[in-house]
């Protein structure tokens, strides 16, 4: 399920927080769903412990995972809903890149075909 880079530059903590919003919003993990423990996604990915619960208490933290004493995490009711918003807020940065880009010289129409072209990526990866 998770896959961790070596060669990046972006934290492995980083990473797992980040696959874990993709899964989340992608619908491949939904409110209630049980998340490995920390100990099994050490062994899984031979990544220190202490890296796997920081992120975890990171994500817990943002309100996309609860943990349950004795049971495990979880992911939380409202988690689809809290990174919906996030993403949402990024929109005044995407904007405000299309203005750099803009001014660099790249058209509409070519913007217009890059976002097509992501979407289009991501209904092929969804139907696989």
């Amino acid at each position: 399920m998770f896959q961790i880079d070596p060669m990046s530059r972006q934290a492995v903590y980083e990473q797992l927080i980040e696959q874990m919003e993709r899964f989340i919003l992608s619908g491949i993990l939904k409110s209630g769903d049980q998340i490995p423990s920390v100990r099994s996604l050490s062994v899984d990915l031979s990544v220190n412990p202490n890296t796997i619960q920081k992120a975890y208490s990171q994500m817990d933290a943002k309100g996309m995972i609860y943990s349950v004493p004795g049971k495990g995490c979880f992911i939380s009711p409202d988690a689809l809903e809290r990174l919906s918003k996030a993403k949402m807020e990024k929109i005044e940065d995407f904007e405000n890149l299309i203005l750099e880009l803009a001014l660099a010289g790249i058209t509409q129409e070519q913007l217009t075909e890059s976002i097509k072209r992501v979407f289009s990526n991501m209904q092929e990866q969804s139907s696989n």
